[in-house]
C-alpha cells in the first residue's frame, strides 16, 4: 500500500550519496506514512553526518520529523566550520585511515585509531563512550545510531583528507605535542634519561628529544623531519589561524 508522496531535493555536494536520476533537482519520493525524515534520508543514501538543515516547504525541521503528503523537503549540505557542542572536539578513526590518523596527531589534533579491525559496533560504542567524531569512508558505520557524532572522509588520498577534515572542523592545531604512534601527550627529554633507547649514532647526531608520556617513545628531529615539517608548515598556512 502506498502512503504518502513527497518531493526531496539534495544539495550538489551530496550527489555522491544518491542514485542518478535524483541529482538533478527535486524527484518525488513515496513514504509509508510513519518513517521520520532522518530515514528516509538514510534511504536514499546519505548519512545524516552528511546532512545539514532538513528544510519542509522552506521551514527548518529536525530528523524526527514525520512528511506528509505533498511535503516540499530539500537535504543542504553541512555548514562549514561544523560546531559539535557537547564535548572537546576529538576523533576517531577507522581501520583505513591510519595515515591520516597519524597526520593529525602531528598537528597535535586528538585522533584515537584502532590498527585492528574490530567491528563497526566496537567502533560505534567507542565513539559514543569517549564522545568522539568518528571519521570513516564507511558509509554503513556512519549511519550507526549509537555514534556519537561523525563524518564521511571524501577522499582515499591522506593529504586531501586531511584538509578535508581541517575545514570541516577547524580544530586547535598544537603541532608536535602529540605521538603520532598512540596519541599519548609528549613531554621535553633530557638525553641522558632516554640514552639507553637510542642507537650510537642517534647519540652522536642528535641532542633535542621528547617523549611520550602514554607510550615512552622516544622523538627526534631524524630523516624524515624535512618531510613532517612541510606537512605541519602547509597545515598551520591554511589553517592555522582559523584553528587558533
Amino acid at each position: 500500500m502506498n502512503g504518502p508522496e513527497i518531493h526531496i531535493s539534495f544539495a550538489p555536494g551530496l550527489a555522491l550519496f544518491v542514485a542518478a536520476p535524483r541529482r538533478g533537482g527535486r524527484t518525488a519520493v513515496v513514504t509509508d506514512g510513519v518513517s521520520t525524515l532522518g530515514h528516509v534520508v538514510e534511504s536514499l543514501g546519505v548519512p545524516l553526518t552528511e546532512a545539514g538543515r532538513l528544510l519542509v516547504d522552506g521551514r527548518p525541521v529536525p530528523p524526527a520529523h514525520v512528511p506528509a503528503a505533498g511535503e516540499h523537503v530539500e537535504v543542504l549540505g553541512i555548514e562549514r566550520p561544523q560546531p559539535v557542542p557537547g564535548a572537546p572536539l576529538r576523533f576517531l578513526l577507522d581501520v583505513h585511515l591510519g595515515t591520516l590518523a597519524r597526520r593529525l596527531r602531528l598537528l597535535g589534533v586528538d585522533a584515537a585509531y584502532e590498527s585492528e579491525d574490530i567491528g563497526d559496533p566496537a567502533l560505534a560504542a567507542w565513539s559514543a563512550r569517549e564522545r568522539r567524531v568518528m571519521l570513516s569512508r564507511d558509509r554503513g558505520l556512519l549511519r550507526r545510531r549509537e555514534l556519537w557524532a561523525g563524518a564521511y572522509v571524501y577522499s582515499d588520498r591522506p593529504e586531501e583528507q586531511l584538509r578535508d577534515v581541517l575545514e570541516r572542523f577547524a580544530p586547535a592545531l598544537a603541532p608536535w605535542t602529540r605521538c603520532t604512534a598512540c596519541n599519548g601527550q609528549l613531554t621535553d627529554a633530557d638525553k641522558d634519561a632516554v640514552r639507553g633507547r637510542l642507537e650510537q649514532g642517534t647519540q652522536r647526531t642528535y641532542d633535542v628529544f621528547a617523549q611520550c608520556t602514554a607510550c615512552n617513545r622516544v622523538y627526534w628531529r631524524g630523516a624524515h623531519h624535512a618531510r613532517l615539517e612541510a606537512i605541519v608548515e602547509d597545515a598551520l598556512r591554511e589553517f592555522g589561524d582559523a584553528a587558533a
